[in-house]
């Protein structure tokens, strides 16, 4: 596949339930969504992440699906969801959706069937054990609100197994017909329409579970048959995976080891989204130069999808304590901005002090970096949090439109919303809101639309090679560079709050007729690149040359 679309696309990602809703029963919809299409298309979004739509109890925000086959009636059915794939395509928008397949919900057809029958033909779809296995309270993915990774169900008079919490238990990955349910899940979306999936928690998927072993093999070689079936029904199609894993591990979930990567397509890099958040508390680039500096080398194909908010905590757990420490305590001091002893749950706004400035630095630098970009909706106009809600929830209220009740997000009562709208401090949604923004060319909605534009216009970023350029700096300055077939770009990042000057003239020349593309302000001329300025906490995305 010569023409990789993932890595030129801008990724934008959202639950639909807290997005729009047409019908004003307070929960957002399909219907809902694709009257916000033509404003992801403005925005300059290439692919729709969609978090889990299908139909769920939700006790886990839809993460516990009971019919992979169907969409959750609350967004609408079907039809509706074969519409909102139609009008992104008009608009060359792509759809990606979850593929949520560790687990199930314990009301899903197959676990009811399979707790109550030992005859079932779904009791091998999941892991059993007939005494408390010994490592019951080991590898719990949320600590403090999950006391065990098995659970005694009374039906079936056996333990089983779940990763998560106890109403999800885990599919039997070693069970050859549950590793053909989850081909023929994806090729039914598929075949409606989606342009690929992103992978919930892989590195537990393709887990080998038996009782008494913490530490049980991956079956690797389900993710080679995973691509090449998705790839067999849709060229094009795209697995975006979550495994935040040890580094030494990374490459495996791409490839086996040959030149081009026969698994996943796409990895979020946790790696590098650690080292983002420590350079920013630090306001010194070291981390992410050592980030780019480990990064190891990708197979042909292979795509890292940068984030700097996603729809969970920001996860620091790739962090030494002392440097998880340096990011609470700039970031989330308080113990309620903390989640799991690991993570930070605000959104990026509150945490940068609602500083433009910064705030603007910040997603310049995401965007700039290596791989592919992902914004969580919200972020675009400055969304705040609201930690008076559970867990991760904090991030997850509506999306905040306009000033009319509910932020224009549902004329339903403000009881019968999903999640309230935040309606007070310095986000609430009559001074953070689309409407506003949209008519006000200096907010930071209009800026986000240029610097993706901008973006596009350099497709060296995300196809291209990503390296640090050591060159006398500032403190806090990172300077790197962008390399492909079709030019060279340039990035001056001053994390720190000082305006600083930067010799880059031994860069000159390669340079031909450079200039600014998007910068923090106007700066002087480049001239020889002798006395590069920069302000603090300012940027210049610079094209040092184009070949075509």
């Amino acid at each position: 596949m010569s023409d990789r679309w993932y890595q030129k696309a801008v990724v934008y990602c959202l639950d639909i339930d807290t997005y729009a809703d047409s019908n004003g029963d307070g929960i957002g919809d399909i219907r809902g969504l694709i009257g916000r299409l033509d404003y992801l298309a403005r925005l300059g979004v290439t692919c729709l992440w969609l978090n889990p739509i299908h139909p769920s109890p939700d006790r886990d925000d839809g993460y516990d699906v009971a019919d992979f086959y169907n969409v959750d009636p609350r967004f609408g059915t079907l039809g509706d969801f074969a519409e909102l794939l139609h009008q992104a395509d008009n608009l060359g928008i792509k759809v990606i959706i979850d593929l949520v397949v560790n687990h199930t919900s314990d009301q899903h057809p197959w676990f009811q069937s399979a707790r109550s029958d030992p005859e079932s033909p779904f009791r091998e779809w999941y892991v059993w054990a007939e005494s408390a296995p010994p490592d019951r309270h080991q590898g719990m993915v949320f600590p403090g609100e999950q006391g065990e990774t098995w659970s005694f169900d009374r039906t079936a008079k056996l333990w089983y197994y779940h990763r998560f919490y106890k109403f999800q238990p885990d599919l039997n990955i070693k069970n050859p017909a549950v590793r053909e349910e989850i081909k023929k899940i994806c090729a039914f979306w598929l075949q409606l329409g989606v342009a690929g999936f992103r992978m919930d928690a892989v590195p537990f998927i393709i887990e080998e579970t038996e009782p008494g072993h913490p530490n049980p093999p991956k079956n690797m070689e389900f993710l080679t048959e995973l691509r090449e079936h998705v790839q067999w029904r849709k060229g094009d199609s795209v697995l975006l995976a979550e495994a935040n894993v040890e580094p030494e591990q990374l490459v495996g979930f791409f490839g086996d080891g040959g030149g081009s990567g026969n698994r996943i397509h796409m990895l979020f890099d946790f790696m590098l989204n650690g080292r983002l958040m420590l350079a920013l508390a630090r306001e010194n680039p070291e981390a992410i130069i050592e980030a780019l500096r480990e990064t190891p080398k990708l197979p042909r194909g292979g795509q890292w999808a940068t984030f700097l908010r996603n729809h969970d905590e920001v996860d620091l757990s790739r962090l030494t304590a002392e440097q998880r420490a340096d990011v609470f305590a700039k970031f989330g001091p308080e113990p309620e901005m903390q989640l799991y002893g690991r993570g930070i749950r605000r959104r990026l706004a509150p945490m940068l002090g609602n500083d433009r400035k910064r705030l603007e630095l910040a997603y310049a630098l995401q965007f700039s970096l290596r791989g592919t970009p992902v914004l969580r909706y919200g972020e675009e106009i400055g969304m705040g949090d609201d930690l008076a809600l559970e867990g991760r929830d904090a991030i997850r209220t509506p999306m905040q439109w306009s000033i009319l009740p509910n932020a224009g997000f549902s004329t339903a009562s403000k009881a019968e919303l999903v999640r309230p709208v935040v309606d007070h401090g310095d986000f609430a949604y009559e001074k953070v809101n689309v409407t506003q923004q949209r008519l006000d060319r200096k907010s930071l909605l209009s800026w986000f639309e240029r610097m993706i534009r901008t973006l596009r216009e350099a497709p060296e970023v995300g196809a291209g090679s990503c390296t640090h350029v050591d060159v006398p700096v500032p403190p806090g300055v990172l300077v790197h560079r962008a390399d492909d077939s079709t030019g060279t770009m340039l990035f001056v990042h001053n994390l720190g709050p000082d305006d600083g000057t930067v010799d880059l003239s031994s860069l000159y020349p390669e340079a031909e007729s450079p200039n600014d593309v998007l910068a923090d302000r106007e700066y002087a001329d480049l001239g020889k690149f002798r006395e590069i300025e920069v302000a603090g906490y300012g940027y210049r995305w610079i094209r040092l040359r184009r070949y075509s």
